[in-house]
């Protein structure tokens, strides 16, 4: 057994899993409904696909070398971040202590309140639900500058000295985007099977405001580095 590859899958498990603004976007996808949180889980893979592409192909060294550049790209990537925790915190203002959860119409759950993903508007012929929680996790994670700076860091370490860099380098951008494909799926079935409890009122205000506030938090964390760099 190839040990450098076991060692990667348990550091690529501990990257996929660290709590962060794709936790918190698929999280908050998925207590809308089931379909959304999956549907946001594999935006964010896709995502991740999009880093570890770059990190193969070396364009990340660009950013890198280019500060404007990567300044530019955490940017704009606070400020999405950012406008996902204020459209988070508002809806937990919005919801009445005494009203009934996110959702709470007896239908079945992928018919639930979908203003956590931002995008039913099938009835007026614009895309669905699905469509919106997709998008908002690729681009948070898509739009992650960091990312490609960590992949780029990260897999050359677990490339074995005298070996093809190109095929090896393949290898472990496949068994990151696999671990991320079966880990935000998870946890939108997780909050999904919690749903009962998740969704009663007061802790689903509770959850919208902190997930809007650590999306808010962390997209302020970008903007500031990028404004000190």
């Amino acid at each position: 057994m190839d040990a450098q590859l076991v060692a990667f899958a348990g550091v690529a498990a501990g990257m996929v899993a660290m709590p962060g603004a794709d936790f918190a976007v698929v999280v908050r996808n998925a207590l809308a409904s089931r379909r959304a949180g999956v549907t946001c889980a594999i935006g964010v893979a896709g995502g991740l696909l999009v880093h570890t592409a770059l990190a193969v192909a070396g364009v990340a060294a660009v950013l890198a070398a280019v500060p404007t550049l990567f300044r530019a790209l955490q940017i704009v990537g606070g400020g999405y971040v950012l406008y996902l925790g204020y459209r988070a915190l508002r809806s937990a203002a919005r919801q009445r202590p005494g009203a009934g959860a996110p959702g709470d119409s007896g239908n079945s759950g992928d018919s639930r309140d979908s203003r956590y993903s931002g995008d039913s508007r099938d009835a007026r012929g614009e895309p669905p639900a699905s469509v919106g929680s997709l998008r908002q996790g690729f681009l948070t994670n898509a739009l992650n500058p960091k990312a490609p700076i960590t992949f780029l860091s990260v897999l050359p370490q677990f490339v074995p000295a005298g070996s093809p860099a190109m095929p090896r380098t393949l290898l472990l951008a496949s068994i990151i985007v696999a671990l991320a494909l079966v880990w935000f799926p998870v946890v939108a079935l997780l909050v999904d099977r919690l749903g009962r409890w998740l969704r009663r009122p007061r802790t689903a205000r509770a959850i919208e405001g902190v997930t809007g506030g650590a999306l808010s938090v962390l997209g302020l964390v970008l903007l500031i580095e990028a404004a000190l760099a």
